[in-house]
C-alpha cells in the first residue's frame, strides 16, 4: 500500500511540475517562484554534490534557473520529466563551471580518486532512502558493473566522459556505449 501512496504522489508531483513548466514557458513569474519553491532543494544538492562548495552550488544554481526562464518552452514532457530536464540543466552547467578558467577543478584533488573508488556504491544507498527513487535503484542493482559504476561516476560524481574514461582507463567510446546501454536499460526498466 505504502508503494502505491508512493507511485501516486510521484506522479501528482510530476503533473504539477509539468503544469508550472507549461505555466513558465507562457512566462507566468508565480508559476517560475512555485517551480524553483519545489525543485531548488533537489537541485542545489545536486550542484553541491558535483562542485563541494556552498557558493559555486548557489551561482551555478542561478544560472540554471535563469536558463530554465528563457528556455521553459523548448522543454518537451514526452521525453523526460521536468525533474530529469532540470537535473541536466544543473549537471551540465556545473561541469562547464568545473571546466570553467577561473575554477581550478580540472584536476582531481589528492585522494578524491580513491574517495570515488570507495563511494561509488554511496549514491545507491542513498537512493533506496528515497521512496520515489527506489524503483530506479533497484534497476541501477541490475546494471553489469561496469555500466553501473560509469553512470554513477558521470551523473552523481559529475565528471564527463573524458574524465570516466582516464578513471576507469578505458577508451572514450567504451564509456560512451556503457553509460548509452545503461541509460537506455534505465529507461525500460522504470517505465519511460
Amino acid at each position: 500500500m505504502k508503494e502505491s501512496v508512493s507511485a501516486d504522489k510521484v506522479s501528482n508531483d510530476n503533473l504539477l511540475l509539468k503544469t508550472l513548466m507549461q505555466s513558465v514557458a507562457e512566462g507566468d513569474r508565480q508559476a517560475f517562484e512555485q517551480l524553483y519553491r519545489l525543485t531548488s532543494p533537489r537541485l542545489f544538492a545536486v550542484a553541491l554534490r558535483m562542485l563541494q562548495r556552498h557558493a559555486w552550488a548557489e551561482e551555478v544554481l542561478h544560472d540554471c534557473y535563469l536558463t530554465v526562464w528563457h528556455r521553459a518552452a523548448s522543454y518537451n514532457p514526452t521525453l523526460s520529466s521536468p525533474m530529469t530536464w532540470l537535473t541536466h540543466i544543473v549537471r551540465n552547467r556545473a561541469i562547464d563551471w568545473m571546466r570553467g578558467s577561473d575554477n581550478q577543478l580540472l584536476e582531481l584533488e589528492e585522494g578524491a580518486e580513491d574517495a570515488l573508488n570507495e563511494d561509488y556504491d554511496q549514491p545507491l544507498r542513498r537512493l533506496q532512502q528515497d521512496g520515489e527513487a527506489k524503483k530506479l535503484a533497484e534497476c541501477l542493482g541490475h546494471l553489469p558493473s561496469e555500466q553501473r559504476q560509469s553512470l554513477v561516476l558521470a551523473y552523481y560524481q559529475g565528471l564527463s566522459h573524458g574524465e570516466v574514461s582516464d578513471h576507469m582507463q578505458q577508451p572514450l567510446g567504451t564509456i560512451k556505449s556503457w553509460i548509452r546501454r545503461a541509460l537506455d536499460h534505465l529507461k525500460s526498466c522504470v517505465g519511460l
